[in-house]
């Protein structure tokens, strides 16, 4: 089994420290786990650490900040090439343009050429349209194919 790289979102850290959501919390604590073990190699981006650095509860911004400081990552910077891929997303409807960001976060899982993004947000990016849409960009720029997938997926290939 080949060691995936996978791009965290804001979305997967922050679940790292939700008591209101028990069960993700669980899961992404599990993948964090499998992470400081060496499993898989990740990348995040500075739009990730821009909206940790953004969230008002001080605390939980400093438990975030902690737990990524146990693992190695990767960071994929913000280029003109990403914020060109970030515009295909929204030109080609995958995503509008109210929700940027997590075009930017698509499309610097692109440019790091991960295998999958991790993320808890069902709505804009773990689903089936956002996927389809994303793997067809990815393979419109020569990237090859992306998975958008929660922590549990990455936890039963893991413990395999």
């Amino acid at each position: 089994m080949s060691k995936l790289k996978i791009y965290l979102d804001t979305s997967a850290i922050g679940y790292l420290d939700e008591i209101t959501s028990p069960k993700e919390m669980e899961e992404m604590q599990s993948l964090w786990a499998l992470i400081k073990n060496g499993v898989y190699s990740v990348v995040i981006s500075p739009v990730v650490m821009d909206e940790l650095m953004a969230n008002l509860n001080i605390a939980k911004r400093d438990i975030l900040l902690s737990n990524l400081g146990q693992i190695e990552y990767a960071i994929s910077e913000v280029t003109e090439d990403v914020h060109k891929i970030a515009k295909s997303v929204v030109i080609n409807g995958v995503l509008p343009e109210k929700n940027y960001n997590d075009c930017l976060h698509i499309a610097c899982a692109i440019t790091s050429r991960c295998d999958c993004i991790v993320s808890y947000n069902f709505k804009h990016l773990v689903n089936i349209q956002t996927i389809k849409g994303v793997r067809a960009i990815s393979n419109l720029h020569g990237n090859g194919n992306i998975d958008i997938v929660s922590a549990i997926t990455l936890i039963q290939r893991g413990v395999e």
